[in-house]
């Protein structure tokens, strides 16, 4: 039986020493700590508190520790513009590209905003600039290219099982935007059939819904048909060595090359030609821009932009077949 405690006069406080007291609130400035440290507190916190993808906190941890290295690890307190400046030169003289050294200081904005959010003085994530980039050039396919793609499958698979699950991945890939590692970490619980729309954990763990066609409804109910197993992931590996196991996204991304190829595309199609060519497609057919950036999860209107300027070439492209009669 516990015994209830009471306090009294007599009761003695045995203070705990020096050096087990934590935290420490001492001055940040007497003892400021090492970005080393420092990283560990960072990752935590975007693990357990903003719930970022592991791919993404692994990208962060390794472009971060690359700065820490090349700055010998230094005291937060000591690091200084200039020497993120040769940082950025000595990447730009490893042979990366600009976007990659852009990840890298993108990393160190915001590892440096944690820092001043949680009070340690550090150098301001506005004096880190990023280099200018040309804006991308966005592939995408015809319709008609589009439906040579979704119909490769039924000539060329091997099974049953493959045809159906093949088809389906290229039906959604192209009706529902999602990018290959949304589509390859979907699991059967996340379905409800007969359902058109469900939910994901997108880029930076965002929640967004997904919107199926009628075709690609019908057709991912047939594929789950044939699935008479209890292998949680929607798209498993059909292989005799791997049988069951999540499709990977190297193996999606062969997949999309492979039928484009038998399909007779020529270009380079990848899963995101797909998905980029279903936006331009939308935006052709009069969808609005913020619907658009909604639907592919885009953070920013800005990268939904991007597919505007693809219709701006395809509106020019009409005008001059219009010019030439």
């Amino acid at each position: 039986m516990s015994r209830k405690f009471t306090w009294s006069s007599r009761t003695t406080i045995i203070p705990r020493k020096k050096e087990e007291t934590q935290p420490s609130f001492s001055s940040k400035k007497k003892h400021p700590m090492r970005m080393s440290v420092l990283l560990k507190t960072f990752i935590h916190y975007l693990e357990h508190v903003k719930n970022v993808s592991p791919r993404t906190i692994a990208n962060y941890s390794l472009w971060i520790r690359r700065a820490i290295a090349f700055f010998w690890d230094p005291k937060i307190d000591e690091l200084k513009a200039l020497h993120v400046l040769q940082f950025r030169m000595d990447l730009d003289g490893s042979g990366l590209t600009k976007k990659t050294v852009n990840y890298h200081i993108i990393a160190l904005r915001s590892f440096f905003r944690f820092l001043l959010k949680n009070d340690i003085d550090c150098l301001s994530p506005e004096k880190l600039e990023l280099s200018k980039i040309p804006q991308r050039e966005v592939s995408f396919l015809l319709e008609s290219e589009v439906q040579s793609i979704l119909g490769a499958p039924s000539q060329f698979a091997l099974s049953d099982l493959q045809l159906a699950r093949d088809e389906v991945i290229l039906h959604i890939l192209y009706g529902t935007w999602l990018r290959v590692s949304e589509l390859v970490n979907l699991q059967k619980n996340q379905i409800i059939l007969g359902e058109k729309q469900f939910f994901i954990r997108g880029k930076w763990s965002k929640l967004r819904s997904v919107f199926l066609t009628s075709s690609a409804m019908k057709k991912l109910s047939f594929y789950l048909s044939l699935r008479h197993d209890a292998y949680a992931p929607i798209f498993i590996s059909l292989s005799k060595n791997s049988y069951g196991k999540q499709l990977s996204r190297n193996a999606v991304e062969a997949l999309v090359k492979k039928y484009a190829k038998l399909g007779g595309i020529k270009k380079k199609v990848t899963p995101h030609t797909l998905r980029h060519s279903f936006a331009t497609t939308l935006l052709k057919k009069g969808a609005d821009i913020r619907s658009v950036q909604t639907l592919l999860g885009h953070s920013s209107i800005t990268t939904t932009q991007i597919y505007t300027h693809v219709d701006d070439r395809f509106l020019r492209g009409v005008h001059d077949l219009l010019d030439n009669e």
